[in-house]
């Protein structure tokens, strides 16, 4: 029977409970870190699951079109994916190049680097919004719930320094309370750190095969600009 009474007095939702303001509040709020972290990974991946896909289709399109003008008219302007945005802006400038070629300042390499460049660093820049909150979680998050248990383990100095008592069974509910709030930054960094890391890697990814079919488009379109 002790024994039950000491195991229930030291329950995750006990030690909650038992905590002071100041605890509650952080434990509150590395969990609700932890939760958004994962919405965050979960909408990542699926973003970029539905981003390799598209890609995938529009390469296979794109290598098997014999006309770049049809190929845009009938797929390529109505794509959301980075590779059909990407065409889209390099095909409508190469296509102002030649009606204004007269009028134009800069080479039409210079042009369409410029203009894809744009396109990349506008979709990277969409790919990566929220990481910030990843990283930053995975960082801290430790950190806070160190906080915390030297937080907790001051407070059950001071209740031992005022009971005069150093009984195990009097000490365990406060230390242990203390060391919860390091298990809960730990749940809270370790799924942060392992989906920035994941999703940094698949972006890189992304980027890469968005900068190596700009380098194939752009010779593409520099060795058509004589046909009109």
């Amino acid at each position: 029977m002790q024994n039950e009474v000491i195991h229930s007095s030291i329950s995750m939702m006990a030690m909650f409970q038992n905590a002071d303001l100041f605890m509650k509040i952080l434990i509150l709020g590395l969990l609700f870190a932890s939760i958004w972290c994962w919405a965050i990974i979960f909408d990542k991946m699926i973003t970029l699951k539905r981003i390799n896909e598209g890609m995938k289709k529009f390469e296979e399109r794109f290598w098997k079109t014999t006309s770049l003008s049809d190929f845009y008219t009938d797929y390529a302007k109505d794509g959301r994916d980075p590779l059909s945005q990407i065409f889209t802006t390099a095909y409508q400038e190469w296509r102002h190049n030649q009606e204004n070629s007269e009028k134009s300042g800069l080479k039409l390499s210079e042009r369409l680097s410029k203009s894809i460049q744009i396109t990349i660093d506008k979709a990277v820049e969409k790919l990566e919004t929220r990481m910030i909150f990843l990283a930053s979680t995975g960082s801290v998050a430790p950190l806070l719930g160190l906080f915390g248990t030297v937080w907790g383990i001051m407070d059950s100095f001071n209740a031992i320094g005022a009971t005069q008592s150093t009984n195990i069974a009097a000490v365990a509910p406060g230390v242990a309370e203390a060391l919860f709030t390091t298990a809960v930054g730990l749940i809270a960094a370790i799924p942060a750190l392992i989906g920035y890391n994941k999703i940094t890697h698949d972006i890189d990814r992304v980027t890469g095969r968005m900068e190596t079919f700009s380098d194939e488009l752009t010779t593409i379109l520099e060795t058509q600009r004589g046909g009109k």
